[in-house]
């Protein structure tokens, strides 16, 4: 299994246990369960940042700016669209 394989399913985990700590944050009642699951929710999103930061350094991910033209054409096909 190559390296990048392996990142990017820690990549897809990372997202996914975000959603469940998100839900559980929301949903919970007890203020010391709802606190341990934000800090939770901060450390996967630290670790989701750093992986995808490290798999940008790496070449997995092309990052690349966008022009304000294309920006502007796509807040113009979105806004025709409301």
């Amino acid at each position: 299994m190559s390296d990048r394989l392996i990142m990017e399913n820690y990549l897809l985990n990372l997202k996914s246990t975000v959603e469940v700590f998100v839900h559980g944050t929301l949903e919970s009642s007890n203020d010391d369960v709802r606190c341990d699951l934000k800090k939770g929710l901060d450390e996967i999103m630290n670790n989701q940042k750093e992986t995808y930061s490290l798999m940008t350094k790496c070449g997995f991910y092309d990052v690349s700016n966008v022009s304000n033209k294309e920006v502007e054409k796509v807040l113009n096909n979105v806004t025709k669209k409301e």
